[in-house]
């Protein structure tokens, strides 16, 4: 039998940062400000038929193992029964050792079914009949998973056209975890999209705005934003794909822009740019009237596979690194709310890893008095969430910034389990700081060194997320 290697000590290699890990780290409850967990699987409490559908069917870093291991699209994402997907998953499992989902899927397994025994081939369909047999009991309802984890709060991606009905109903019905909506802005300005007018059709039914101008789809979009502040949401969230660019728009041109976009003509390349731009200055100045955070995730190249685009949709687990972000258009956007003091707190995710200094070094080119990293290097996220890839994050911040202001970790992901991660990063963490103490670079002040510990961990981002 193949022992789980998510043992007490999993990933700390030195006393004291074991010592850091259980007396401080791995007690205090999660705060996670971004995820895609579905708020109405939270709200029902639901449960899952079997382990596959919990596990295996939201989880896109899982699909694309598969895809590398050449497993075929049917048994990843087709009509094929989910017994046999799940099987195909444990053929591929053994084979991801080095990538994080190797560990990540050892925590999952140990943390919810109490598995001590790694996936394999062999043990899989005993797996399958153990753990499906946990999943019907309501213990194992998916707010009850996130209870487990110890999460106290979670701010899910939330269209400015939801409802969030299943967030109020969250917050009426219990207060053990605070389900809190965020906004994801990006159709906001996807003014190339073919689906823009379509989604603006259904924004003007909600607010009962006729959108004949660019300053009542602006009225619209506040009204909406001022929705969303009701239902308690304290950040906005943007995506910039690799080679996003900004450039400065000025009132006439972007109302001449958009009244064209009404017209239905289609903008050039450079004209698309301008009226963006204009809008993410509205945006970014709103967030900041709001007390808003706002993240910005910058990076991902998504036009890769025109086959599995054209089978999976835009988010299919298939996209990749893109080129390094153009540092003069991110000051710029920056710099342009600062002038006007509307620049919202933010963070900002990196997803090419070169850019890491550079990231790390913006967090001290802006700043307001009494606010502690007001811009944040985010956590590691999507492709560099791994163990060594969370310690390059840790170590340019450390380098570049001040550590001790960082808001620690968020999953980023739409499975509940993924929650495990918090665990994941806090190990890395406490070991690298343990290595620190013990190699003499930092003192041996346990008090000192302990609350650091529970600052990134946990209160950093509790204080941060407040108005």
């Amino acid at each position: 039998m193949k022992k789980n290697i998510y043992t007490k000590d999993f990933l700390l290699l030195n006393d004291y940062g074991k010592k850091l890990y259980h007396e401080v780290a791995a007690v205090l409850p999660i705060i996670d400000p971004h995820n895609h967990i579905d708020p109405a699987a939270l709200a029902s409490n639901k449960k899952f038929e079997n382990i596959y559908q919990l596990w295996v069917q939201n989880d896109p870093y899982k699909h694309r193992a598969m895809r590398i291991f050449g497993i075929a699209e049917e048994l990843i994402t087709g009509d094929k029964p989910d017994e046999e997907k799940f099987l195909a998953w444990a053929t591929c499992f053994p084979h991801t050792v080095g990538n994080p989902i190797f560990h990540w899927s050892c925590m999952e397994l140990k943390h919810l079914f109490q598995v001590d025994e790694m996936l394999s081939p062999q043990n899989a369909e005993e797996i399958w009949q153990a753990a499906n047999a946990l999943l019907a009991d309501d213990l194992f309802g998916s707010l009850n998973i996130l209870k487990s984890f110890g999460v106290q709060m979670l701010c899910t991606s939330d269209d400015l056209t939801d409802s969030l009905q299943h967030h109020l109903q969250l917050a009426k019905e219990q207060s053990t975890v605070t389900c809190l909506p965020s906004l994801r802005s990006d159709t906001i300005i996807a003014f190339g999209q073919p689906s823009f007018l379509s989604w603006l059709n259904k924004l003007q039914s909600l607010t009962g705005l006729e959108v004949t101008s660019l300053a009542i789809y602006k009225n619209a979009i506040v009204q909406r934003l001022h929705f969303f502040n009701e239902a308690g949401c304290l950040l906005s969230d943007h995506s910039f794909d690799s080679g996003w660019l900004y450039t400065s728009c000025d009132d006439a041109t972007a109302i001449e822009l958009f009244s064209r976009l009404l017209q239905k003509e289609v903008l050039n390349e450079q004209e698309l740019l301008s009226l963006q731009s204009h809008v993410l200055d509205f945006l970014g100045k709103e967030y900041a009237q709001l007390k808003w955070g706002m993240q910005l995730h910058i990076g991902a190249y998504r036009y890769t596979s025109s086959v599995l685009r054209d089978k999976l949709g835009p988010a299919g687990g298939y996209a990749c690194i893109g080129n390094t972000t153009d540092v003069q258009s991110l000051c710029a956007f920056l710099d342009g709310l600062d002038k006007n003091a509307a620049l919202p707190k933010t963070i900002l995710y990196n997803l090419n890893p070169a850019d890491n200094a550079m990231f790390a070094s913006i967090t001290g080119s802006y700043a307001a008095d009494g606010v502690q990293g007001k811009i944040q290097f985010g956590p590691a996220w999507w492709y560099n969430d791994h163990a060594e890839g969370i310690q390059q994050q840790l170590l340019a911040l450390s380098s570049y910034g001040l550590l001790s202001t960082s808001i620690g970790m968020t999953t980023d992901s739409r499975s509940i389990l993924s929650f495990v991660r918090h665990d994941y990063y806090r190990r890395i963490f406490c070991n690298l700081i343990g290595s620190w103490v013990e190699e003499g670079k930092l003192q041996d002040d346990w008090d000192f060194i302990a609350n650091l510990v529970e600052k990134v961990s946990f209160s950093n981002v509790k204080n941060w997320l407040k108005k």
